[in-house]
């Protein structure tokens, strides 16, 4: 037996825009540099990313050991 579709109704997008227009950007960095806050300047080609680990290689199926 087949289940009623349950009578629901999307949530409305709440849109943000207003805080990436051009005034409010300066507005907030304003903000942040009066409360105290420092910019910082990254040079190019440096990254934010810290790799923990090497790559990650999987094999699927049964490794074959080799006997000699």
């Amino acid at each position: 037996m087949a289940t009623p579709a349950k009578n629901s109704k999307s949530k409305p997008v709440v849109s943000r825009s207003d805080d990436f227009s051009p005034d409010s950007i300066e507005a907030q960095t304003a903000r942040f540099l009066a409360s105290g806050g420092k910019v910082q300047q990254i040079p190019l080609g440096v990254s934010g990313q810290v790799a923990t680990s090497g790559p990650r290689h999987i094999t699927l199926g049964k490794r074959h050991l080799q006997t000699q």
